[in-house]
């Protein structure tokens, strides 16, 4: 059998401040492909200014990030992020298939004109994702589900290799959240690295390999039958949440 050497993202002591304090403090991580990586943390504790720090929205003070072993500013067409819902202005004017375009930019640039290959790439990612029939719907027209699909269909259209997601489940039904988890696990048969920021501390945990308690500073990085097992959860949320 084939096997695919993971790729690897590295952050080096990551230190991230505002003008009200210290956000991250000497973050250290390393993280591999074909894993789900769940991040999760009180409120306040870094978490999407981690990721924000990663895709180069917000500098930090001190601190690298690499890919595949080169600086990962030098990288920025493998990477793909999906914001939380609420930065998203869902009342800007455009339609599903345009949003999902624009994914493609990356690859064509501003000033090109988008080939056969980004138009079928975006067809088959709004497809995955079940959402081709509303390609000509207004995106502030979609339910809640529907808008948080068409993000996820507009990630996979970029085609990166490495995948941010902010809260992706946050406000999305059922269905949603098995066509997420289900796409993202292809995303990682298909060795990319994917971090997902995740408030949900119920059953859908266990769909993560790994998770990274944060809490400003990383308090553990393990496999997630590990940390629950070893209730460190508590560390972050207390011991209410063992409760049954």
């Amino acid at each position: 059998m084939f096997y695919k050497l993971p790729k690897q993202l590295e952050i080096n002591n990551l230190t991230v401040s505002y003008p009200h304090g210290t956000v991250l403090q000497n973050i250290f991580l390393t993280i591999e492909s074909g894993k789900l990586i769940g991040i999760i943390g009180p409120n306040g504790a870094g978490k999407s200014t981690l990721l924000k720090t990663i895709i180069e929205q917000i500098k930090p003070i001190s601190g690298e990030i690499f890919y595949q072993g080169a600086p990962l500013k030098m990288q920025r067409a493998r990477i793909g992020y999906v914001p939380q819902r609420a930065q998203v202005d869902w009342d800007f004017p455009i339609n599903v298939w345009d949003v999902v375009m624009m994914a493609r930019l990356k690859k064509t640039g501003w000033f090109s004109s988008y080939s056969e290959k980004s138009y079928e790439s975006v067809k088959a990612a709004l497809e995955k994702v079940d959402m081709l029939k509303y390609k000509d719907r207004n995106i502030r027209e979609l339910s809640g589900g529907q808008q948080q699909r068409v993000f996820l269909a507009r990630l996979l259209a970029q085609e990166a290799d490495l995948l941010l997601l902010d809260e992706p489940f946050t406000g999305v039904d059922f269905q949603t959240q098995k066509i997420i988890f289900s796409l993202l696990k292809e995303q990682i048969a298909a060795n990319k690295i994917v971090i997902v920021i995740h408030h949900d501390l119920g059953e859908s945990i266990i769909n993560f390999d790994e998770l990274i308690l944060l809490n400003k500073k990383i308090i553990s990085h393990d496999l997630t039958t590990k940390i629950l097992n070893s209730k460190k959860l508590s560390t972050l949320f207390g011991d209410h949440i063992y409760a049954n």
